[in-house]
This record gives C-alpha cells, structure tokens and sequence, in this order.
C-alpha cells in the first residue's frame, strides 16, 4: 500500500508540473500575438497612413471666431445722444478656414440670387470684376490661352498674366448686372480673414431678401442672418462734421497697415475722422470670441461662446447741443451782413475760460466760387486767419512784460508812423493825422489804436523812432513778438483732444520784410485758428492760466439697459502754463477791454454792447487782407462775461469781409452771449461786480 500511495504521490507532482509550463506558455503566446497585433496596428498607422491621419488632424483644429460688437455713443454734456446707433438686421459671411477661391465663387453665385448689393454698399474696383471673372476656372483657362506662358511659371504667375491682359483688353470680356452683383459678394468674402466675420451687406437688406437667403441657408457654407450698426445722429447731421464719420467698407486705404499692425481685420469699420478717429480704441469695444471646432475643412462641429463682447464705452462731451445748434444758427444769420461774397467761411468757439471746456464750437465753410456754404464746426481749429486788432492786448501784455511801458507810466501819442523805405501806417480813425491824441494802454485798446501797438513794438527792439526817420529794427523783433503771443496760445496748437489741429501761419521774418513786425504788431500779419483766439482770450480773462481745450468731458460705460453707465474717465483741466506777470499788468489789460464795450471815447470800438447783461469785456478786430484779387478784411472778436469772475469766453472770425459797418462780428458775439446765459447758465447767477 505504501508503494500504491508513493506511485500516486508522485504521479500528482509530475501532473501539476507539466499544467504550470502551459498555462505560461499560453500567456506568453497571447502577449506575443497581442504585441505584433499592436506593431501592426502602428505600422499601418504611421507608415502606410501616417501622412493622412496627420492631414486630417490639421483639418480637425479649434480656432477663435471674433464679431463685431456696437460701437459706443457720443452724448453732449446734458446727456443728449449726438451719435447713436441703428441696429439693422444683415446678411453676413464668416469664413472657413480652408476656403478656396472656387468655394468663394460658388456661394457669392449662389447668394446673388437672394441678395442684390448696391455700389453705394460694397464699391467694385477694376480689380475686384477682374478677380471675380477669373474665379470661373474655365475662363481663366480662354484668358491664359491669350498670354505667353511656361511650364516654369508658377500659378501665381500665369494668374497676375491674365490679369494683365484683362486690364490691356477691357473690350474682350464683361460682366452682366448679375455678375456685377456676385462681384460684388465675391469680393466682400474674399477679404475676409479665416474665422473672421464680415457684412455682405448690413442695411436695406428687405424682408424678402431674409426670407430667400434663410431657407437656402444650407447651401451656403458660412452665410449667416446676423445684426449690423450704422451710425445716426438724433440731434441732426450736422454734428457729424464735429465729431466725425466710420468708414463703411473696412479699414481706411490709407490705413491699412497701420490698424492691421494693432489688431485689426480688414474689414472692420474704424473711426476715419475727428472723435470718431481720436478716440477709436474707446469707441470701439472688445469683440466678441467664440471657440470653433472644425473638421475635415469647412464643417463646423461645435462652437462655444467663450466672451460675449463688450460694447464700446460711451463719449460725454463738454458741448451743449443746444448752444450749439443755436451758436450755428447765428452765423448763418448774420453771415451776409459781412458782405460775404468772397469770404471762405466764418467760425466760432465758446469755451470756459476757467477749465478750457468748450461749450459750442461752430462754422460755415463757403466756396467763393459757387457761394455754397456747409457746416464747418471743425474748422475752428484747422482754417489759419488773420485776425486783426484782437491780438492787441498781448501786444500791450508783451509791452508790460519786456518793460517798455508800466502800470504807472504808458502814455504814448497816438500819431501815423512814417519810416524811411515802409509805406505810412497809422490807427484807422488817424489816417492823416488830423486826429493826433495821447493815449493810456487801457485808451489803446478802447479806440484801437494801431499806432500805440506799432510804438510798443520799436520800444522792444530798441529802435529810436523819429518821423520819417531810417527803419533800424532787426529780425529778431519777430521773435520777441512772437514770444509774448505764443505765451497766450496763439500761433501755437491748443493741444484740443481732436485730431487735425493747425499751428497757424507765421510770414516771412528776415530783414526784408521787417516792415511787416509793425503790422504783426496790430494783428495783420500772422494767422491764428479760431480755437486760439478762444485759448488766448481765456487766459487774458482768468488771469494768466493758459487752459488746454477740451470737448470730451467724461468716457462711461453702459448700463444693462442701455442708458449712461458709471464713469470710467473723467478729463482734468489742465494748465498749460502760467503767465509770469503781476496782476497789476492784467488789470490795465482788463480795463482797456472793459473800456472797448463801455467806454465814452467817441472811437470805442464795441458800444454796442455796453447793454449786455451780465457785462461783456472784449477786443475787436478788423484786418486788411486780400480775397481773389479783392481788398477785404477779417472782421473778428473775442471776449468774455461777465467783465468780472470770467465764466464764458465768446471767439469769432468772419474772413474775406467787405462789410464792416454792419458790424456782423458784434451782433454775432451779443447773440451768443446772450444764447450762454439763456440756455447754458442763468444771468441771474452771474457775480458781475460792474454793473
């Protein structure tokens, strides 16, 4: 039995080693054939189609969609909308990343049966008819058949050579009205970005037109029904030539590279001039970003709305839209009066002398050969005048500051001045002499007195004047001139926070004109832009505090319903600089043009508004000047109210004149005065110590 059980026993032990070996086995094989399984699989997939999966790994991609968002709006300093916007509903393309030009010509095609698109919308060049006939492969291939071309030239190459012989034989092919049409969508979607979206056409798309292009949607890859803005201007149009114009068809031309350099698609709408340009990055928003995932070219598999876009902030301007309005109208008015018929336009600024706001800032612009006039707010700050005797009392100022008259010792006697070499010249009322008086710096500036100036000015450059006696100033006296006007703001730029400001004209300054620094003298030499003589005129009025001007009082945001939203800048008024003389030489300047409205000389300049209410202080002004071949004059003025504590400052120019006892610019500048204290502020509150 013991021999029986050993057998067994060991029967079991050579069983069980033999099943051990098996099962290992049978793993080792599993694992062998899962392995040349998987060297398979990735022999397949990178060698025999590695190429493949990584072509189409490139077409499945995620990329970034951006849309335009509205534009932020420009209100008066009431809270009036100036500029707004007009939501139209749009027929609008966003295209595809892999998109040829023979895709393009297909959907434009397709689309110009639904959709007509005028010139006005999308202007078609040359260039763009030449492309579109072009992306007809056939006939791209009858043009090509009329040039000489190699095997060596590139596709680029044969297609800039049927180009050229569609521009060198314009007579050889056209396009139909249709055509035109798809031309024009064709074009449109060509200057596209990848993912960007544009306006095929984004106002007076009609509602059969949305019907049409809706229900043949799938069929048109990247054609959408979307939302477009357009610019309108509730307070009338005429604000458009102050705050400026968007383009409509893309980036400016001008531009291009520049905008596209900051970010910009080629077919973004942009600011193109003055506020609307000045402060574009303001206006105009952060562009919405979707996130869209395409595969296998132009199939669109998800998109995700990753930022919603924020509407552009909000321009609150220092102007009041009533003031304006009103301030325009009076120049129309009054403009004829003038005698206006070789007179390039007129223009006016109000501005607070204590902060540098402008309050109104209009103008004409008038052709002199066909008489017709436009609105011309802007320019006010870009059409160099000269002015006439307002400069005077920085000429008295200069006067004080240089040492050659004082408080307590500026009499001189008012005579022609008659230099050896020079042409005599004398005050308007003292032309032959008969009419010699002695006068004060504030009696100078009462009567006008072109000789006072003349004398000042040859103190400066220490030139002994005698009748009839050699002309011994030099060059240099421009320069001293210059210094003192400069310190006021004119003949230099105001630095206002619009684009297209001018310095101003400055004549020749060497010896052989040294005549003209007796005119420059008296303000018939130089020329100065109406928002200078405003700058100018405010810094005399607070007391020697030249403001920078400014029309963009605050940018905000928008609240959820659309209105005004908190404020996210607030503009300081700055300084400038500061005028280095005592007070005692701005109160005799103050005096002279307190004496200009109400002074009793039988030469007073501006009598009549010595009835203003609150009272007005100011200069007249009247130069000799040239039109066409005509002698003219520029009737102007400028001054401020009340005559004490300053709190408005009224400018005007009226060039090329031939009408000076009507006295237009001083009915111009009683009216807006009185359109200050009626629409902006109550005389009522007005602390006037003078009267």
């Amino acid at each position: 039995m013991k021999n029986l059980f050993g057998s067994r026993s060991n029967n079991k032990k050579r069983n069980a080693q033999s099943i051990i070996p098996f099962r290992l086995n049978f793993l080792l094989w599993v694992v062998g054939i899962l392995l040349l399984a998987l060297a398979a699989r990735l022999f397949y997939l990178q060698v025999l189609n590695g190429t493949a999966y990584k072509a189409e790994v490139k077409r499945s991609d995620t990329s970034i969609q951006t849309n335009n968002v509205q534009r932020g709006m420009i209100y008066d300093s009431r809270g009036k909308v100036l500029v707004g916007n007009q939501t139209h509903q749009a027929i609008t393309y966003t295209k595809g990343p892999d998109v040829t030009s023979a895709d393009l010509y297909k959907i434009a095609n397709r689309l110009g049966k639904y959709v007509s698109v005028s010139n006005k919308n999308s202007r078609l060049t040359d260039r763009n008819e030449e492309d579109y006939f072009l992306a007809d492969k056939g006939r791209l291939k009858q043009v090509l058949k009329h040039v000489k071309t190699s095997d060596s030239d590139s596709d680029d190459n044969k297609y800039n050579k049927a180009l050229k012989y569609l521009s060198a034989h314009p007579s050889a092919w056209h396009l139909t009205k249709q055509q035109k049409n798809n031309a024009r969508i064709y074009a449109a979607m060509s200057g596209a970005y990848s993912l960007s979206t544009t306006y095929i056409k984004e106002t007076g798309v009609t509602a059969k037109e949305l019907a049409q292009v809706g229900e043949h949607l799938g069929e048109m890859p990247g054609v959408k029904i979307g939302t477009a803005w357009t610019r309108n201007y509730p307070q009338g149009k005429n604000f458009q030539s102050f705050t400026g114009s968007v383009s409509t068809t893309g980036l400016p031309s001008d531009e291009v590279n520049s905008l596209l350099s900051q970010g910009y698609s080629r077919n973004d709408s942009v600011g193109q001039s003055y506020l609307e340009k000045e402060y574009q990055a303001t206006l105009a928003g952060s562009k919405s970003q979707t996130q869209v995932t395409t595969n296998g070219g132009n199939n669109v598999t998800k998109e995700v709305v990753k930022y919603r876009g924020k509407k552009g902030d909000n321009l609150v301007l220092t102007i009041n839209a009533q003031l304006q309005k009103r301030v325009q109208q009076i120049l129309q008015q009054n403009y004829s009066a003038a005698g206006n018929s070789y007179s390039p336009g007129v223009y006016a600024v109000v501005m607070d002398p204590n902060t540098g706001a402008v309050l109104a800032m209009a103008g004409i612009d008038r052709n002199t050969k066909t008489g017709k006039q436009t609105v011309d707010e802007i320019g006010a700050i870009n059409h160099p005048i000269t002015m006439g005797s307002v400069v005077k009392p920085a000429t008295v100022m200069g006067g004080l500051m240089s040492g050659v008259i004082t408080p307590s010792n500026n009499t001189l006697t008012d005579k022609p001045i008659k230099v050896q070499g020079i042409a005599q010249k004398s005050s308007w009322f003292n032309h032959g002499g008969g009419a010699d008086m002695a006068v004060d710096a504030p009696t100078a500036l009462e009567v006008s007195s072109n000789s006072y100036m003349m004398q000042v000015i040859m103190k400066e450059g220490k030139m002994h004047y005698t009748d009839d006696g050699p002309m011994t100033l030099k060059p240099t006296i421009f320069q001293i001139e210059r210094k003192y006007f400069n310190m006021f703001g004119l003949g230099q730029k105001t630095g206002i926070d619009l684009p297209g400001e001018t310095t101003g004209y400055e004549g020749p300054s060497d010896e052989k004109h040294i005549g003209s620094a007796l005119d420059l003298a008296y303000g018939n030499y130089d020329g100065y832009t109406t928002i200078q003589l405003a700058q100018y005129m405010s810094t005399i009025a607070n007391g020697g505090n030249r403001m920078r001007p400014y029309v963009v009082k605050e940018i905000r945001g928008t609240k959820s319903n659309g209105e005004l939203g908190p404020i996210q800048y607030v503009t300081q008024p700055q300084v400038q600089q500061v005028i280095s003389a005592p007070k005692s030489y701005f109160d005799i300047v103050h005096q002279g043009l307190y004496l200009v409205t109400h002074g009793a000389n039988a030469y007073v300049t501006a009598k009549n508004l010595s009835s203003m209410k609150p009272s007005v202080s100011g200069k007249t002004g009247t130069a000799q000047t040239v039109s066409d071949g005509h002698e003219t004059m520029t009737l102007s003025f400028a001054g401020y109210s009340p005559s004490k504590n300053p709190q408005v400052v009224v400018a005007l120019a009226i060039p090329g004149c031939t009408n000076d006892d009507g006295e237009a610019n001083i009915t111009m500048a009683k009216q807006i005065f009185q359109a200050y204290w009626k629409i902006v502020r109550s005389s009522s509150t007005a602390n006037d110590g003078t009267n």
